[in-house]
């Protein structure tokens, strides 16, 4: 149907894109479909606070000359990170262009270097500050004093007097318009906007409306920083239902589907003094299946969290995350080609570069990032996959740098990491294995064990004479069915006698010796 619409020319080219949303009582989960294709997710539980881009009131707890730091207390556990770099005016990010407003420059102001900032913040004054990174581990979040207030179309400064717009945005003509739409904004003295990729085609009084909702809630902290004490909150981002409006329901979808219908008549008011339009796309769903089954995300995500992820061509690319970086590894899998095997490599690594693109979203994995591509001997090649990165990478909200492919085939980058990846938050460190992933072999705790048998029964030669072993049941089955004769030489060589035990509640990496006449345990 959406098909025939486009050929008569009543629908929209381009995919189909959806947003599907699970509003359960614990978590809330969104999911974009681009023709029915799990492009983005973003995931929120109610015992987690989204702290990234809150707004806070902080004291100034001590400072850290060494890693020219300030730890500052905002009401959490843990004291914010506060870097000298992070508490000075930033200037504009290179992805911003820069608009002069009213035909002049602003008049120069004082420089502040990194070495004025102990005395302009000494320890106990208050300062405000913005979270640009969660809490991660052991470390706590890390904050800037450079606040920025996310709106529909437009990013709010109150503190900068910057302003700019979008470089993603591309048509030269319509960066003009922006750039006049811009200047003639009636804005606060001392503040800067800059125009969000979501302004481009927008008209002018939607920024207007735009830019006087966020003035409204700037006016609100000015408040809360009069009123409030140090240590506390401000203003927090929206939750991910307020923020899926604000950030995702632009005018490239196509529908959303809802499992639950109060919250479906909040998003409904929620984005109905913005777009009628929008308004008509928000549909309750209230099927029998739960909605991720019904629209096919369920599975798209079990697949694509697995280790192992398979590419259209029947290559495949592994993913391991460590503490110290994210290793991608790309291989040709099931896919021989044709004779010509530079196209089957080149095929193979730039289908690798559209997937690790769209994981690096999905499962909201930064830092540092290596991939090791299939060996490519044409520097053309090479530079095609690269590009195809930098092309996939553009929808990327989080800042990424990425590098060309290096002479031992690999791609380096580096990406925003402003919260804990969905592994992280999802999974725990497994009890058994203690986080490893793996486990000894059957075969290395019979040397172990044998070992160690050696030890004590020679140290207690003349003491003990009879020993009792307690091992796990696989471990058991090794030791007679393999090691029977070993295990009877150790006893003729001890003039002793081994009795054992299987305990299957026994960690397999663990046994038991003990003196069978006292049970005491004997340790090595």
């Amino acid at each position: 149907m959406n098909t025939v619409k486009r050929i008569l020319g009543v629908a929209k080219n381009g995919p189909e894109i959806k947003l599907i949303i699970s509003s359960e009582k614990l978590e809330k989960r969104v999911a974009l479909l681009e023709d029915s294709y799990l492009e983005e997710y973003s995931i929120e539980r109610d015992s987690e606070r989204n702290i990234v881009s809150g707004i806070f009131k902080g004291k100034v707890r001590n400072i850290e000359h060494g890693l020219k730091a300030m730890f500052v207390d905002i009401g959490f556990e843990k004291n914010a990170f506060l870097h000298f770099w992070d508490a000075m005016p930033a200037a504009l990010d290179h992805s911003v262009e820069a608009v002069q407003r009213g035909g002049h420059r602003a008049a120069p102001k004082k420089k502040i270097s990194a070495k004025d900032i102990p005395s302009i913040y000494p320890v106990g004054s208050e300062v405000i500050v913005q979270v640009t990174k969660g809490p991660i581990g052991n470390k706590g979040p890390r904050v800037t004093s450079n606040i920025s207030m996310a709106g529909r179309y437009m990013v709010l400064m109150p503190f900068n007097d910057q302003c700019g717009v979008s470089r993603k945005i591309e048509d030269p003509k319509e960066r003009a318009r922006l750039r006049k739409i811009l200047t003639e904004l009636s804005l606060p003295e001392g503040m800067g906007v800059i125009i969000r990729t979501a302004g481009e085609g927008q008209r002018a009084r939607f920024f207007v409306r735009d830019l006087n909702i966020l003035l409204d809630q700037w006016n609100q902290i000015e408040t809360a920083m009069k009123e409030k004490p140090a240590a506390s909150t401000l203003m927090l981002e929206p939750d991910l239902i307020a923020r899926t409006v604000r950030d995702l329901l632009t005018e490239n979808i196509t529908a959303v589907y809802i499992d639950d219908l109060k919250e479906a008549e909040r998003m409904k008011d929620l984005v109905e003094p913005i777009s009628k339009r929008a308004r008509k796309l928000i549909h309750h769903y209230n099927g029998p299946k739960p909605i991720f089954d019904h629209f096919g995300v369920q599975q798209q995500i079990d697949h694509a969290f697995l280790r192992q992820v398979w590419l259209p061509c029947g290559g495949y690319i592994v993913i391991d995350e460590t503490e110290a970086m994210i290793t991608v590894d790309v291989n040709t899998g099931r896919n021989k080609g044709n004779k010509d095997m530079e196209k089957t490599l080149l095929q193979t690594n730039l289908e690798a570069a559209d997937e690790i693109a769209r994981q690096l979203r999905l499962r909201n994995i930064g830092g540092l990032i290596v991939a090791d591509f299939i060996d490519m001997k044409s520097r053309k090649d090479q530079q095609a996959v690269y590009q195809r990165m930098r092309d996939r990478l553009k929808r990327d909200k989080a800042r990424t740098h990425i590098l060309p492919i290096s002479s031992l085939g690999l791609m380096e980058m580096t990406r925003q990491r402003a919260q804990e990846s969905l592994a992280s938050s999802h999974y725990t460190h497994c009890t058994y294995c203690s986080g490893k992933g793996v486990i000894k072999s059957v075969m290395t705790m019979s040397v172990e064990l044998q070992r160690l048998l050696h030890t004590l029964m020679k140290r207690h030669q003349d003491e003990v004479h009879e020993f009792k072993v307690t091992v796990h049941p696989e471990l058991l089955q090794r030791l007679r069915n393999e090691d029977d004769e070993l295990l009877a030489d150790i006893q003729r060589r001890y003039a002793a006698t081994l009795s054992f035990r299987s305990d299957p509640t026994l960690h397999v990496e663990k046994f038991i010796i003990q003196n069978a006449l006292t049970n005491q345990e004997l340790v090595g």
